[in-house]
Formats: structure tokens, C-alpha cells, sequence
């Protein structure tokens, strides 16, 4: 077996290395609003759950160059963002959302997604995810980098829950119906695959 120690290797090495061996990777699509105004999308996959009670989900949203990504300095600045599942029918149209575009341009746009707003909180959310989650700003770090930050690790609570009726049922989300997509590596995705079921030890 291989030992490698990190700092040998180049960031782009570690990040290959992390993505390829951290599998599969829920993602979040996250709206925000710049302070001009304009409604951003974009997709991350360093995403998960941070509890329950209350209600939190973390965003890792790394940098390049050390230069925040907008929807960091919109969460930041605004103290509001939207999370949404990303599944197979809206994956395509999320992906375009990746596109580098300028702070004044909106992805919602040019993926063609339909803003819908919210309940609680002043961003939209976007119609076309069976999931969509409103979250206020719980904590934000700025984290790793030897001369300026690499990352933006965000921590939302949860403030409102929106699901599609028909996969809701009995408090329990059908997985088939959500379904879901992951993020592997390179432009691999995964879908929901076998299901199996092991007893968890008393």
C-alpha cells in the first residue's frame, strides 16, 4: 500500500486525492442574493448534515487564488441562503450553473431555473428541486491556506423545510423518489444504486 503525506503533494493533488476517495459526495445547490441584488446559484459537494436539534447543514466553499467565491460573501454579507437537493431531473440544468460568470450575472438565468420565494428568509429558492431548505447563517470560519484563506466553511440552520407531497410520507422521504445524484470525481456522477439494509448493534 502507498503512503503519501500531503505536503509533498501539489493542492491539486490533495484535491484529487480527496475527491477520489471521498465517495459518493451529496450536493447542495445554494441560492443567495448579492448585495446588488442579483439572485446567484451555484452547486457544491462539500456538503452534508451538522445536526439535528436544531436543524444545521455545513457548506464548504473552497477559494482560488485566496478570492471568496460569491456565494461565500453573499451568505456572509446577507446572513441568508437556500439549499437545495440536486437530483436527476434537475442535475443537468444545475450543472450549467457551474459556468464562471461575473458577480452581476445570475445562474438561475442561464440554467433557466425558475425563482420561487421563500417563506422565512428574503432569498428565492429554485422551483425545479423536490428538496429546497431556507438557512440563516449560524457560523462562518475561514479555514487552511499558508498566506490567505483556502476555504469558506459555512454552517446554516435550517429555518424552513420545503418537500414534494408525494415523497413525503409518515415523516420519511422515499429515496427513489427523491433521487438523488452524487458528485464523484472528475464530471462523474452517481444515482441512487442497491439499497441494502444492515441491523444496527443494540
Amino acid at each position: 500500500m502507498l503512503s503519501i503525506d500531503p505536503s509533498s503533494m501539489s493542492e491539486r493533488d490533495n484535491y484529487k486525492f480527496l475527491i477520489g476517495s471521498v465517495i459518493p459526495r451529496p450536493i447542495a445547490f445554494v441560492t443567495t442574493i448579492s448585495k446588488d441584488g442579483v439572485l446567484n446559484g451555484a452547486p457544491f459537494s462539500y456538503f452534508n448534515i451538522v445536526s439535528s436539534n436544531p436543524p444545521m447543514i455545513s457548506l464548504s466553499i473552497q477559494r482560488a487564488q485566496g478570492r471568496q467565491k460569491d456565494t461565500a460573501r453573499n451568505i456572509i454579507e446577507s446572513k441568508e441562503f437556500v439549499i437545495h437537493i440536486v437530483d436527476q431531473e434537475n442535475v443537468e440544468k444545475i450543472n450549467k450553473t457551474a459556468a464562471n460568470l461575473p458577480p452581476d450575472q445570475s445562474e438561475i438565468e442561464l440554467a433557466s431555473l425558475t425563482p420561487v420565494d421563500s417563506v422565512k428568509i428574503s432569498v428565492p429558492g429554485v422551483k425545479e428541486a423536490k428538496i429546497r431548505m431556507e438557512c440563516s447563517l449560524e457560523h462562518s470560519l475561514e479555514l487552511g491556506g499558508l498566506d490567505t484563506p483556502g476555504c469558506d466553511f459555512i454552517i446554516g440552520k435550517v429555518v424552513q423545510f420545503h418537500i414534494e407531497n408525494d415523497i413525503y410520507e409518515n415523516g420519511r422521504i422515499d429515496p427513489w423518489g427523491l433521487a438523488a445524484v452524487s458528485r464523484l470525481a472528475g464530471n462523474n456522477y452517481a444515482k441512487i444504486g442497491e439499497i441494502f439494509e444492515i441491523e444496527r448493534p443494540k
